[in-house]
């Protein structure tokens, strides 16, 4: 349809401009642009269109248009114009170069968290049987026990398991206590029943005051018990290199004074306090690695409801403050994830 303005009002208020693609707009400049910014745009294109203008550039971000495309926006998830937004700067639309692919090809498989994982993979095989011989012992009748062993839970159970074990808890005592400690009528699944009570018993915030635990890399807890040679030495492999990884990485943010070090304190001069002070500087970069950490704060954004993930956070954190305590450190401490309470962390709130 066609809308026919005053010329008073036409002469006061309106001026001549321009619509086009970004991808037209490349290498024009304007006195004043306006982009509209909506889900699927790649961050390329955004970057193109908020820099055309001299004197100011304007976003309008469409919060009506789904990213069919890309489905980053789920049906029962609001659209609002920072979602959008932090949608378009995650899509990268360049394609990296063959030095870039490789160089994060290697970053990714030589990772702590690629190699934890085939760890914990191999360490699954290696132990069944052990972990089988511990439920059919814990007070469970037939008919549970095979529950246990067919349930998706069994594995995150064996490794909750692995890691109560490295905490020195006494898996004999421990299981049969968790087994009796409540009936299993009403529970749709066993092994995640036991699941939760074992993570809840053995968290490394849950009182006791038990000895230094035994990490590999000061966070992932070793297998042992009977295996298959073969096992045993591909799990050894693996932990020599995550012990490798984390030294090289804790030396190398140390050496270029990397920002995440900030809030560890400098390194001790005497030389026995400086390697304990590296001990502790290893596990946060562990941390880091694991769950691909790359911001300036030391431990990064608050972990999600990972089991896992917390417990490792509680240890990076307890790591960050021993490391500022090797190292004299005064001022206060800036280290995440700060939403932890002071008795999952030990401690007051970092």
């Amino acid at each position: 349809p066609t809308v026919t303005l005053p010329a008073d009002y036409v002469a006061a208020h309106v001026e001549l401009a321009y619509a086009t693609t970004a991808y037209r707009a490349q290498g024009a400049t304007l006195d004043t642009a306006h982009a509209i910014v909506q889900p699927g745009m790649t961050r390329e294109t955004c970057y193109v269109a908020l820099t055309r203008g001299r004197a100011s550039n304007i976003a309008y971000v469409a919060t009506d248009q789904p990213d069919a495309e890309h489905h980053q926006h789920p049906d029962d998830l609001e659209l609002t114009a920072r979602s959008v937004l932090t949608g378009v700067l995650h899509h990268v639309g360049a394609e990296p170069s063959a030095h870039e692919t490789i160089a994060a090809e290697q970053r990714t498989w030589t990772s702590i968290a690629q190699l934890a994982a085939e760890y914990d993979t191999i360490a699954a095989a290696a132990q069944h049987d052990r972990w089988t011989t511990f439920i059919r012992r814990s007070g469970l009748d037939e008919r549970q026990v095979e529950a246990v062993l067919a349930s998706d839970a069994f594995g995150p159970l064996t490794a909750a398991l692995r890691r109560a074990e490295a905490d020195h808890h006494d898996l004999g005592e421990l299981l049969p206590r968790l087994v009796a400690e409540r009936g299993f009528d009403d529970a749709g699944d066993i092994a995640a029943v036991l699941h939760y009570r074992v993570a809840n018993a053995t968290s490394p915030s849950h009182p006791g005051g038990r000895r230094a635990s035994r990490l590999i890399a000061g966070l992932i807890p070793p297998a042992t018990g009977p295996m298959p040679d073969d096992l045993r030495h591909a799990l050894v492999e693996r932990a020599e290199l995550i012990e490798q990884r984390a030294a090289a990485l804790a030396e190398a943010a140390v050496a270029d004074q990397a920002a995440w070090t900030r809030d560890l304190g400098d390194p001790p001069t005497d030389l026995r306090q400086r390697r304990a002070w590296m001990r502790q500087v290893r596990v946060v970069a562990a941390y880091r690695d694991s769950y691909h950490i790359d911001t300036d704060s030391t431990l990064g954004p608050v972990p999600d409801a990972s089991t896992a993930q917390q417990d490792d956070a509680t240890r990076a954190i307890n790591a960050a403050r021993r490391a500022r305590h090797l190292a004299g450190a005064t001022r206060s401490p800036l280290v995440a994830p700060a939403r932890l309470s002071s008795r999952q962390s030990g401690g007051p709130s970092l």
